[in-house]
Formats: structure tokens, sequence, C-alpha cells
């Protein structure tokens, strides 16, 4: 599948790939899709988490399947006919299928039309929405694929067992904004900084947020004090990862700041338009102990 989105240039726009589960529409940024395919014979896993369905072999690699309406909580059968496909994802640098009940498709939308769930929405660091959007006169709810694999196998994400070897450091009061819509990594990345001796660290949910909080400091005259490192997801609601590198690097003020981009999607196109915008950093989620290392770059 196409992925050449208009995220190059740092426009803030992206598509996303319409799709339904027990007659419920969702969506999943198109960067994340390898294909869509139609059904296969699964084989049973034994023992496997209860979301799993089974696995094929494709091109001679081998997919697990997770039975998306299983993990949302939703019926598994319709009662009336449905198109059963497979979506074959690729982050994080592991490609994993989701059974879903239909594909309606794709749109192309600015991340300021996706709007940030509110808590009466998500409650929980267990929430599986991180956007919605309003296509065609309904409501689309953007998932969080990231906490759903995250759940079946938390190796595959953010891996914290990294961690385990940089022992004891010295407290080191920089402070670090980064921005990052799930709740679930948003925890894990400030667990991870904090671990390794990071005591001044400010999340926010969406690059938008961090781009005002910017401004706000710049109006105090307190930037030089208030940031000495930025960290950004790429995909996010209202403001994405590429446009919030794009402002800081087009800003005078601003374009001194080291920025490091911590996401799922790091692969050879994202890491070219990444580089083309001026990121300091690239790391995939999947690389905890190389990500402490990119920051210690930094601020050590």
């Amino acid at each position: 599948m196409d992925t050449n989105i208009l995220l190059e240039s740092g426009t803030n726009e992206l598509e996303i790939l319409e799709f339904m589960v027990a007659g419920n529409y969702y969506g999943i940024n198109v960067a994340k899709i390898r294909e869509i395919i139609s059904c296969q014979p699964l084989t049973p896993i034994p023992n496997s988490h209860a979301n799993v369905e089974g696995a094929f072999s494709t091109r001679g690699e081998t997919i697990t399947v997770v039975n998306l309406a299983r993990a949302l909580g939703m019926k598994e059968k319709m009662d009336e006919p449905t198109q059963d496909m497979f979506l074959i994802t690729n982050f994080n640098m592991v490609s994993t299928g989701f059974h879903v009940h239909g594909v309606v498709g794709i749109h192309r939308v600015n991340w300021g039309q996706i709007i940030q769930p509110d808590s009466m929405i998500c409650n929980s660091s267990k929430s599986m929405i991180t956007g919605i959007v309003n296509l065609d006169g309904k409501l689309v709810l953007i998932l969080d694929f990231e906490a759903i694999v995250a759940e079946i196998a938390p190796d595959v994400g953010m891996n914290m067992s990294d961690m385990s070897h940089i022992g004891d450091r010295k407290d080191n009061p920089a402070p670090i904004l980064f921005a990052e819509d799930s709740h679930l990594l948003s925890m894990l990345i400030y667990d991870g900084l904090t671990q390794a001796g990071y005591t001044n660290v400010i999340p926010m949910n969406n690059g938008l947020e961090l781009w005002n909080l910017l401004q706000k400091y710049k109006e105090e005259g307190t930037l030089q004090q208030r940031v000495r490192c930025v960290i950004t997801d790429i995909e996010m609601p209202q403001m994405d990862g590429h446009r919030l590198l794009k402002l800081m690097k087009d800003d005078p003020e601003l374009k001194e700041i080291p920025v490091i981009i911590f996401s799922s999607l790091i692969n050879e196109d994202m890491r070219r338009k990444g580089e083309m915008l001026g990121a300091d950093a690239q790391l995939s989620k999947s690389q905890m102990s190389e990500f402490i290392q990119a920051v210690d770059s930094f601020l050590q």
C-alpha cells in the first residue's frame, strides 16, 4: 500500500483507512498499513493470548492475527453478512494482522480535524482510542493499535527491560518536553526518562499542546531555562510530530533545541522525511535503550 502521504513536507496531513468492526466505524493511519488481504485460513496457536485468533504464512513470513472485535469486547460474528478482511500492519518493526469486518475506504484529513478524546470517553491508561474524526457525517474512532498489541505482547512495543542495565545515575534536572497521544506509551516514556535520572519531564498529549507551550515560554522570555530537549511522536491529533518539527526548525529561537522523534512508524521512508525536516535523532519505540542514549547525548 502506498504510504507516500503529505507528511513528507510537514503539512500536518495524513490518510486514514476507515474500516468496520461489529457495525462500528474505526480508523488507522495508512502509514501503519502494509497491505489489506482477504481472510485466510488460520492455524490456532496453543496457549496464546485470548485476542490472538491464529497465524498464517505469506511469502515466507508468519503473520499473527488479532481478532479486533474480541480485543474491543464486541461481537465477533455479525447477524448480517460481512466482508471480513485482514489488515496487515507494520509498526515498531513488527508485522501483525488484524481481523476486521469490512473496509470502507481511505480519507485524507488534517490532524487538526482529529479531536483528542476527553475524560468521559478515554478515562484510563488502558483506553484504546487516540482520536475521533467526523468522516462523511459519522464519527470514526482512531484506535491505539500499539496499546492493543502491547496488551498481547508487551515486549513487541516499548521494551522497558532494556532499561535494566543503566544502573544508578545522578539526577539530571534538564527540562524535557515530550508529546505522545497514547496514555499507555506516555506513561512508559515518562517512567523510562525518570528511571534514567531525568527529573524535569513534562508530558503533553499532542504536538499542538507542546507548540503552544513553546510559544508561551518565548513570550515570557524563559525559553532557554524551560526547554533543553523536545521528544515527539509522529502521529497525534491536532498537530503531528513532523509538523511540530518543521515549525520548530523554521523558528530562529527554537531551531537549536534538539528534537528527537520517538515513534512506532520509524522506517526508511519516515526516516528520510524526518531528516529532511531537521530531526536531530529518530528512534523506534522498540529501541528504549537507544532512545535514552540519544537523550543523554544531548543533555549529559
